[in-house]
C-alpha cells in the first residue's frame, strides 16, 4: 500500500463515527469539518441542482453579492444542465455530492467508486468546471470512497453547522436558529437548495432564513464565501502537513 493510501485508510476506518459527531470531527479533523480562516464563513449547499430552488437561490445570492459552494448530484446535473451551468456562470463553485444521494456504507467498493467517478465526470462535463471538493451524502463515507476521492483529487469536507432544513416542519426561523447555534468564524454552513432527498419544498425555509444568516455574519465581521476562499485547515493525519490549503483571497 502506498503512503497516500495508508494515510487515507488510517482516517477512513473511524470515518463514519467521526463524521456523525460534530464536536468530535471538529476536534480531531478540523479540515474535514470545514474549519477555515477565523474571519471567514464558508457557505455551502447540497443536493442540487433543483429546477425551482436553485434559480431562486442564485438570484438571492446575486442580490446579496455572495458566492457559495454547491455540492451537486451528478444525476440531477445531467437532468438539469442549464441550471447546473447557471451556478458556475454566476461565479459559484461546484463540488461533488455523488451521482445518486445514497448512503455509501451500504454499498460495496466498486459501486462506491463508480458513484463518485460518474458524478465527477457528469458535473465536469455539464458545468465545464472541474470540482475540487467532495461531500458524501449524510456526511458518512468509507475507505473506498475516500480513496476514490483522493484519486480524483477531490478533498472531503463536511460542515460545522447546519440548518436542519430538510424536515417537514422546518421554518425560516428554525433554520436560522439551528445555524446560529454553532456559527463561528472559520466555520462551514450546510444548507440545501433542493428537496430531492427531503420534505417537499423544505427549501423555501432555507430561502427565508438566508438573508438573516448573511446579515448576522456581516454584523459579526465575518466574510461569507465559497470553500475556495475559506483558507481551509489541513488535517495532518491525511496530508502529512499542518497549516491551510491556501490563504483566503477576499
Amino acid at each position: 500500500m502506498s503512503l497516500a493510501a495508508a494515510a487515507v485508510a488510517t482516517v477512513a476506518h473511524p470515518f463514519p463515527s467521526v463524521a456523525a459527531i460534530g464536536p468530535l470531527r471538529r476536534r480531531l479533523l478540523p479540515g474535514l469539518a470545514g474549519q477555515g480562516h477565523p474571519r471567514h464563513v464558508a457557505l455551502t449547499f447540497d443536493d442540487g441542482p433543483h429546477p425551482d430552488a436553485t434559480p431562486e437561490l442564485l438570484d438571492l445570492l446575486d442580490r446579496a453579492g455572495v458566492r457559495a459552494t454547491f455540492f451537486l448530484l451528478g444525476r440531477m446535473a445531467e437532468q438539469l444542465p442549464e441550471v447546473a451551468r447557471a451556478i458556475v456562470d454566476a461565479g459559484h463553485e461546484v463540488g461533488v455530492h455523488g451521482y445518486e444521494h445514497r448512503l455509501l456504507i451500504k454499498h460495496g467498493p466498486a459501486a462506491t467508486r463508480l458513484d463518485i467517478s460518474r458524478a465527477t465526470a457528469a458535473i465536469t462535463a455539464v458545468t465545464g468546471a472541474r470540482p475540487r471538493w467532495w461531500r458524501p451524502p449524510y456526511g458518512v463515507a468509507n475507505a473506498a470512497a475516500l480513496l476514490e476521492a483522493r484519486r480524483l483529487s477531490l478533498r472531503p469536507v463536511l460542515w460545522t453547522t447546519w440548518g436542519r432544513d430538510w424536515t417537514r416542519t422546518c421554518t425560516p426561523d428554525s433554520v436560522y436558529r439551528s445555524i446560529l447555534r454553532k456559527l463561528d468564524g472559520g466555520g462551514t454552513i450546510l444548507l440545501h437548495d433542493s428537496d430531492h432527498s427531503a420534505a417537499p419544498k423544505c427549501w423555501l425555509a432555507t430561502l427565508g432564513a438566508l438573508p438573516a444568516i448573511l446579515t448576522t455574519c456581516r454584523a459579526r465581521g465575518l466574510a461569507v464565501g465559497p470553500l475556495a476562499e475559506h483558507g481551509i485547515v489541513e488535517d495532518p493525519r491525511v496530508s502529512g502537513r499542518a497549516g491551510r490549503v491556501a490563504p483566503p483571497n477576499w
